[in-house]
C-alpha cells in the first residue's frame, strides 16, 4: 500500500524574511556565480541544466519548477528538459554539456566520495579552467539553494521567469 503526502500550499518557514542578511548573502553568491560564468564563457543556458540535474538529484520540486521554467524561457526545448534525468543514454546532449552535468552530478553526490579525476579531466577537456570553476560554482549554489528551499518546504509553481530582453 502506497501512502501519499498531501501537497503544500505554504512553505514551513519564511527563510528570507526571518534571516534577510543571509538571504541577501545567498542572492550574492548567486549573482556572483552567474558573473563568474558569464565572463568566463560558459552559457546561461548551460547553467540551467546544471541547476535542472542537481534539483532532480536533490528532490527539490521548488527549484526544478524554477529551473525549468527558466530554460524553457532560455529556448529550451521540453524533449531536452524531459530527458535530462537520462542524459547518458540520449543523443540530445553536447559533450560540453555532458561534461558539465558529469561534474555538477559529481558535485552535488559528494557524499558518495570525491569528484572523479575522471569526471574533472572530461571536463577539463572540453572546458578551460575558468570555465570548470564556473560550472562548480553553478552546482555548489544550486545544491545550497535546494537544501534551502527543500528545508523551508518551499511550495512550487508560482515562480515565473523574467521577461526576456
Amino acid at each position: 500500500m502506497t501512502t501519499t503526502t498531501p501537497a503544500r500550499t505554504t512553505a514551513r518557514l519564511d527563510l528570507k524574511g526571518l534571516a534577510p542578511e543571509v538571504s541577501a548573502a545567498m542572492g550574492e553568491l548567486h549573482r556572483a556565480a552567474v558573473r563568474a560564468a558569464r565572463a568566463a564563457g560558459v552559457e546561461p543556458e548551460l547553467l540551467e541544466l546544471v541547476r535542472i540535474r542537481a534539483s532532480q538529484l536533490n528532490g527539490c520540486a521548488f527549484c526544478l519548477d524554477m529551473h525549468t521554467k527558466d530554460a524553457r524561457a532560455q529556448g529550451e526545448t521540453e524533449q531536452r528538459i524531459h530527458t535530462l534525468g537520462a542524459w547518458r543514454e540520449t543523443p540530445f546532449f553536447t559533450e560540453r554539456e555532458r561534461a558539465a552535468l558529469a561534474l555538477a552530478e559529481a558535485v552535488t553526490s559528494v557524499q558518495d566520495g570525491q569528484v572523479p579525476d575522471e569526471v574533472y579531466a572530461a571536463a577539463r577537456e572540453v572546458f578551460d579552467e575558468a570555465q570548470v570553476t564556473a560550472v562548480i560554482w553553478a552546482a555548489v549554489v544550486i545544491n545550497a539553494y535546494n537544501r534551502t528551499a527543500i528545508s523551508a518546504r518551499m511550495v512550487p509553481g508560482a515562480y515565473q521567469p523574467a521577461p526576456r530582453s
